[in-house]
């Protein structure tokens, strides 16, 4: 990762073999199918599934599931993310019930919520987002949660939706470094997502949590400048993993970083003063989630 000095991702077509340590089990066991069952009959999305998650196996052989709301179409087209793009459907006002109906029959502990970005809605999907947390939290009070929210755009009266639910955990994720992000976030903004995560602690969330992928080309002394940055928002919880290339329309792998220096990042990290630091070939946002709670 240090030796890269390009100053934007390669577009050759050279493939980087991926390494033994990218080695996940296939899903199988009661469990997983249990889950896959729900969410098949509750009509649901997960991330688990659209973000072609390496760890899907291993979360649901557990029941546990990351649910995407608001449907499976993004508005954005984001160069790493395997979920469709394109013109979203109506919103569906049924789904807060039915997400909660699925956390209930679970008996889930700690529940993940996340989203596709909702920029053709004028609340970007807030209001639903904030229905969705009520319902679990009503119809599973014992429940903890996460909201892995987007951006909506900085506009403060649709955060404040959230705010005022107020879940356990609020993430979002700056995705990767600054100098990569008009590349790898085509409609997002670096300055904007600090902005999001340093006004939801501002106004008394008590955790904050965000992800980086590593292997897209950036630099380590970018990887350590945003971890100052997250720091200086206040940021609580960091993750960061492996960016895998969905499919061969997605941006390139990079580098495939060694565990080791993944090691070397969450030491320096938790210097800086994170609370909790999820590092790792295979971590990704909802990887262990509910040790985040501390």
């Amino acid at each position: 990762m240090e030796l890269n000095t390009a100053s934007e991702i390669p577009t050759v077509e050279t493939a980087v073999r991926k390494p033994k340590w990218l080695r996940v089990k296939l899903p199988t066991g009661q469990n997983f199918k249990n889950v896959r069952k729900l969410v098949d009959e509750y009509k649901l999305h997960t991330i688990c599934e659209s973000g072609s998650c390496p760890n899907m196996g291993e979360c649901w052989g557990v029941g546990t599931a990351t649910f995407m709301i608001l449907g499976n179409t993004c508005t954005r087209s984001c160069g790493f993310c395997a979920v469709n793009t394109g013109r979203p459907d109506a919103v569906d006002w049924d789904e807060p019930e039915r997400v909660a109906q699925s956390v209930k029959r679970m008996k889930i502990k700690h529940c993940v919520l996340t989203s596709v970005d909702r920029d053709d809605l004028r609340d970007g999907g807030s209001i639903i987002w904030a229905e969705t947390v009520n319902a679990v939290r009503r119809m599973s009070p014992g429940t903890t949660m996460e909201t892995l929210i987007p951006d909506f755009k900085a506009e403060y009266n649709n955060i404040d939706r959230i705010i005022e639910v107020a879940p356990e955990i609020v993430s979002h994720n700056m995705e990767t470094v600054k100098r990569l992000t008009r590349q790898v976030r085509i409609q997002a903004r670096y300055e904007r997502s600090l902005d999001v995560l340093r006004y939801l602690k501002a106004q008394g969330l008590r955790r904050t949590k965000t992800g980086i992928m590593l292997g897209l080309g950036e630099r380590n002394e970018e990887v350590i400048e945003a971890m100052h940055d997250l720091r200086n928002a206040d940021v609580d919880i960091l993750t960061l993993g492996q960016y895998l290339q969905p499919s061969p329309k997605h941006l390139k792998v990079v580098e495939f970083i060694e565990p080791a220096q993944f090691e070397d990042l969450k030491f320096k990290a938790l210097e800086l003063g994170f609370k909790y630091v999820e590092s790792g070939p295979l971590v990704r946002s909802s990887y262990h989630a509910e040790k985040h709670l501390f």
